[in-house]
């Protein structure tokens, strides 16, 4: 409650973005300093596999800007062409590009960018060849996003977290407006690119808010601020899930009701509303003992299930097992509500399990770990599905689970990390703990999440780019860590001792 814009990882994109379109913000150096730490040695930029494209074509870019006003242009120039030669090659391989927010207006935009440097004759780079899109991007969004915008039209409320894709024309875009404390679409990049440091009127409370939150250290700056209501809705209600007890302070209640419309909630301001917070926003509420009313969520209901908000692009697993959540918690309390929230429920858990993994995982576009979107998604089909009708998926989940783990207790898609292996530990102790191994898998990760719960691990959710929410995973490692406590005997050789 102390810090209400939520506390996030910084991110590449971000942080790149701010080098490029905003060079007159405080900590300008240091930003460029940390893009040049931050490279790996493959010459990219970020996390691994398809996800370091974004941030790469965002530090490249940034890079390629100040390339002839950094003082130290020999280093800047060998980190532009170290980044030009990692895309050449993930783009010849034909690498997947993962399904993250705005990215078919990002690459391109970006890409597009990148080439209009290298076509300059003053660019200064042995590596000169143009870059391609990738096999599964083009650029037929961007362009109508920007003839929209340049029509006079009014700008989708969705794009303003991106809205720096648009370039030139985002500086004050008529009918965009800041709001408080100060940011456009929750986004540095996007208040960035909006800001015009020329201008008579120059949006003090935006600039001082851009600077406030700049890492003093390295410059970097999160890739959505503020996440108020995101944070404050999964940290309780995956508190409250493990048994561990919330107050239900009226500065708490007060901060999650105060965007709650007909329309839903959105994270933080400059946001649209969206079904995945307004589900998890109304179950948190219904933890601490608010009466909650959730007639907004009919307004994302699809044949299929729900969206995340309307128009979705996809289907989002997580989404629905949230929804189904809300659902669920609505019908226990209300066993004579309308007959439409319990088939709604109905056709919600049959969507999750339809569209479970062959491997009995679910994976889902807001998360890069699989172990995310199948605990969201076992923990709503065994507290909030029809009876007696997940037990085959649930069996499923808690067989990959267990495969799954590492040799050290832990879980992870790249390598072991508490927050996953708090997933899997959740999981285990919901569904599975009555299964042969479960008990000594439990053990096995709660000694790694006492060892090393404390570290902060590499970023898993889907923005931009990836970034760690960090109370939301310190919830999920202390809500793992109550539950194996509470449900085995997470420490054998002590009760043996003592006899």
């Amino acid at each position: 409650m102390r810090q209400p814009a939520g506390q996030v990882s910084p991110s590449l994109y971000e942080t790149a973005r701010l080098v490029s379109l905003a060079p007159w913000l405080a900590g300008h150096a240091e930003r460029v300093h940390y893009l040049l730490r931050s490279q790996r040695p493959d010459g990219g930029w970020g996390p691994p596999e398809g996800y370091a494209l974004v941030p790469t074509l965002s530090a490249t870019e940034a890079l390629l800007t100040v390339r002839h006003t950094f003082p130290q242009t020999d280093a800047v120039l060998q980190a532009v062409d170290r980044g030009l030669r990692a895309l050449t090659r993930w783009l010849e391989a034909g690498q997947r590009i993962p399904d993250t927010p705005a990215v078919d207006l990002i690459v391109p935009a970006l890409t597009a960018t990148i080439n209009e440097h290298l076509s300059r004759p003053d660019a200064g780079l042995p590596h000169r060849a143009h870059l391609d899109l990738p096999t599964d991007i083009d650029d037929g969004r961007l362009a109508a996003v920007r003839a929209l915008v340049a029509a006079g039209k009014p700008v989708p409320e969705k794009l303003l977290h991106a809205l720096e894709v648009i370039g030139p024309m985002a500086r004050q875009v008529p009918g965009v407006q800041p709001l408080p404390p100060g940011l456009i679409g929750a986004s540095p990049a996007a208040t960035a690119a909006w800001l015009d440091p020329e201008a008579e009127d120059d949006h003090h409370d935006s600039r001082h808010y851009l600077e406030s939150i700049v890492d003093p250290r390295s410059g970097s700056v999160p890739c959505a601020i503020p996440i108020t209501v995101f944070e404050r809705a999964w940290v309780v209600g995956t508190l409250t899930r493990a048994g561990i007890a919330v107050p239900a302070s009226p500065d708490l209640v007060g901060s999650l009701t105060a965007d709650l419309t007909a329309a839903g909630t959105p994270a933080g301001p400059g946001l649209p509303a969206d079904a995945d917070t307004t589900s998890v926003t109304l179950y948190a509420l219904a933890q601490l003992g608010v009466p909650t009313n959730l007639e907004c969520l009919w307004r994302y209901e699809t044949p299929d299930g729900f969206c995340t908000w309307p128009g979705e692009d996809g289907f989002s697993l997580t989404t629905n097992a949230h929804v189904l959540d809300a659902l669920g918690q609505h019908l226990r309390s209300r066993p004579g509500a309308p007959a439409r929230y319990r088939e709604a429920a109905r056709r919600v858990a049959a969507a999750l399990r339809e569209r479970q993994e062959p491997d009995g995982s679910w994976r889902d576009r807001w998360h890069a770990s699989p172990y995310y979107a199948t605990v969201s998604c076992a923990l709503a089909l065994s507290e909030s599905g029809p009876p007696n009708t997940a037990a085959e998926a649930l069996s499923r989940a808690v067989d990959w689970v267990l495969a799954t783990q590492r040799p050290d207790g832990s879980w992870g898609r790249w390598e072991g990390t508490a927050e996953e292996t708090a997933y899997a530990v959740q999981l285990l102790v919901a569904v599975g703990r009555q299964r042969p191994g479960a008990t000594d898998a439990i053990r096995s990760g709660y000694a790694f999440l006492t060892a090393h719960g404390h570290r902060k691990g590499p970023a898993l959710w889907h923005d931009k780019d990836l970034y760690r929410p960090m109370l939301i995973v310190r919830a999920a490692v202390l809500a793992a860590r109550q539950l194996a406590r509470t449900t085995v005997d997470v420490d054998p050789t002590r009760r043996s001792a003592y006899a």
